[in-house]
C-alpha cells in the first residue's frame, strides 16, 4: 500500500492506497514543533483506526507547504515503515510544465493538484483548492501549469475578524438563509459564505477569459469544497481527494516505468 501525505499549514492529510484505489483518508493538525518520534506515533495510532495496519505500508509520497516539516515526516517514514518516501520538489517528475517566474515558488501542493487534474480530469481547467489559503491555479489542456491567484482561506477570514475586531465574534461557517443578515453572526456568514461565492465566480470569470477557454473545467477541492460548491454555480466538480490523488499518481510517475494512462473522466 502507499501512504499520501498532504503536509498543510492547518492539517497533515494522509490517503492511503490500495493500487489506484483510495482505501481511507484522515487527518490531525499540523504543528511544526513535534519531533519525527512524536508523529511516527501518531501516524501507528491513526491507521489503525482507519482500517490500515502499518506494517502494510510499502511507499509514501509527500507533498509539503510546511519546509520545517518535511524532513520531520521522512524520518518518521523512515522508522515507522522502513521505506525513502518521494517528496514532491524541484526534479520530480509530474507530467505538468510550470509556466511561472520562478517555478521553485510554486507550493508543491498546487502542482499536485494539476497533475492530478490532467491526469483524472483533463485540461484546461481552474483549480480552486479551500485550504488556510484560497488558491486559484490555472492549467492548459497541454499540460502546463500557467500560475493562480492566492488569498486567504474562510476559516482564516472568520479567525481575521474574531480577532482584530471589538465586537465581533466566532462564528460557525454555514450560510444564513440571507445574504442581508439581520443579526451579527448572519452578516458575518454571509459576508464571509456569500462573499467568497462571489469571489470564486469572479475569479474563475477572469481566469476562463485568460486561458481563452469558457468551456474550461472548474473543480474544487480542499475542506471546505463542498461548502463552498453549495452556493455557487461557477464550480463544476469536486474532488476533496485531489492532493492525495495526485500524490499517488506522481509516485506511480516516479517509480512506475509504464504508468497507466490518462483517467480523464474518472470520479
Amino acid at each position: 500500500m502507499l501512504l499520501a501525505l498532504d503536509i498543510g499549514n492547518t492539517n497533515v492529510t494522509i490517503g492511503a492506497f490500495d493500487g489506484d484505489r483510495l482505501v481511507n483518508t484522515g487527518r490531525f493538525a499540523t504543528d511544526a514543533r513535534r519531533m519525527p518520534d512524536e508523529y511516527a506515533l501518531q501516524l501507528q495510532s491513526l491507521l489503525p483506526l482507519k482500517g490500515i495496519q502499518p506494517s502494510r505500508i510499502k511507499a509514501v509520497s509527500i507533498c509539503s507547504v510546511v519546509p520545517p516539516l518535511t524532513g520531520v515526516f521522512v524520518q518518521a517514514s523512515r522508522m515507522l515503515f522502513s521505506v525513502e518516501p518521494l517528496v514532491v520538489g524541484a526534479g520530480t517528475k509530474t507530467g505538468v510544465r510550470v509556466l511561472y517566474d520562478n517555478p521553485r515558488d510554486v507550493g508543491a501542493d498546487r502542482v499536485v493538484d494539476a497533475a492530478a487534474t490532467l491526469h483524472f480530469h483533463g485540461g484546461p481547467a481552474v483549480i480552486v483548492d479551500f485550504g488556510t489559503a484560497t488558491t486559484f491555479n490555472a492549467v492548459t489542456a497541454d499540460g502546463s501549469y500557467l500560475g493562480g491567484a492566492i488569498t486567504a482561506g474562510l476559516q482564516l477570514a472568520a479567525e481575521a475578524l474574531w480577532q482584530n475586531t471589538s465586537q465581533l465574534r466566532r462564528v460557525e461557517l454555514v450560510a444564513p438563509k440571507t445574504a442581508i443578515g439581520k443579526s451579527t453572526v448572519a452578516s458575518m456568514q454571509s459576508g464571509i459564505i456569500f462573499g467568497y461565492a462571489a469571489l470564486v465566480e469572479g475569479m474563475v470569470r477572469r481566469f476562463k477569459a485568460e486561458l481563452e477557454a469558457p468551456t474550461a473545467k472548474v473543480i474544487a477541492t480542499g475542506g471546505l469544497a463542498g461548502l463552498m460548491a453549495e452556493h455557487t454555480n461557477a464550480i463544476e466538480i469536486v474532488d476533496v481527494d485531489l492532493t492525495l490523488k495526485g500524490l499517488a499518481w506522481i509516485h506511480r510517475l516516479n517509480t512506475d516505468p509504464e504508468p497507466a494512462p490518462s483517467q480523464r473522466g474518472a470520479p
